[in-house]
């Protein structure tokens, strides 16, 4: 069985205390993030779908792309630092509009999701059978459509949480470098490149 690598509830809480001492500056940034009609925060690069998950996959691998399916709310503060920090940051940004197909989901959204197992039903519903219940939180997709299941067991990471340009950049390339697959667990490849990104800047 395929390894799989999340980052926990409890890692993310010790990346947002170290976070900034350890790993790099904090998440700030001059840009203003747009709010679309429905309270989210919104770029021009995110895609737009159906919200059917096991399509979405498939469209993301057409496309020599990763899906990453972000989850956020109205009024979410989190959500804006993201959305001002991080995707904000030509460098970070450029990465993932190489590599992946985002899609945004509203945390208390009433739009129809399908999940990997035809099961249709509410964003708002599907985030409680995702087991999300926190804003940003960003769903990594495996390259190919799970057999069976759900996208919430399915994922091979998670990531709960706005952080810096150094570890939000550094998650989406060891997802799309899959390093869940290896032995080398996040925190630890997300240290070693810091350290080489730093040197390099």
């Amino acid at each position: 069985m395929k390894k799989r690598r999340v980052v926990t509830w409890a890692a993310a809480v010790v990346f947002a205390v170290i976070g900034g001492a350890l790993f790099g500056p904090g998440i700030s940034g001059p840009a203003l993030a747009e709010v679309g009609e429905d309270g989210l925060h919104k770029k021009d690069w995110f895609t737009v779908t159906f919200k059917d998950v096991a399509e979405d996959i498939s469209e993301a691998k057409a496309q020599g792309k990763r899906l990453a399916m972000i989850f956020e709310q109205r009024g979410c503060g989190y959500c804006k630092q993201l959305h001002e920090g991080p995707f904000s940051d030509p460098e970070v940004v450029d990465y993932i509009k190489r590599n992946f197909v985002v899609v945004q989901y509203n945390l208390f959204g009433d739009e129809e999701v399908t999940d990997i197992d035809s099961t249709a039903m509410s964003e708002k519903d599907m985030a409680k059978r995702w087991g999300v219940v926190f804003t940003p939180t960003i769903l990594f997709m495996p390259e190919d459509v799970p057999p069976e299941g759900s996208a919430g067991a399915g994922a091979v990471a998670v990531m709960p949480g706005a952080f810096g340009k150094w570890t939000t950049l550094n998650m989406f390339s060891w997802v799309r470098e899959k390093g869940y697959a290896g032995d080398e667990h996040f925190q630890k490849y997300h240290a070693r490149r810091y350290i080489e990104q730093t040197k390099a800047n």
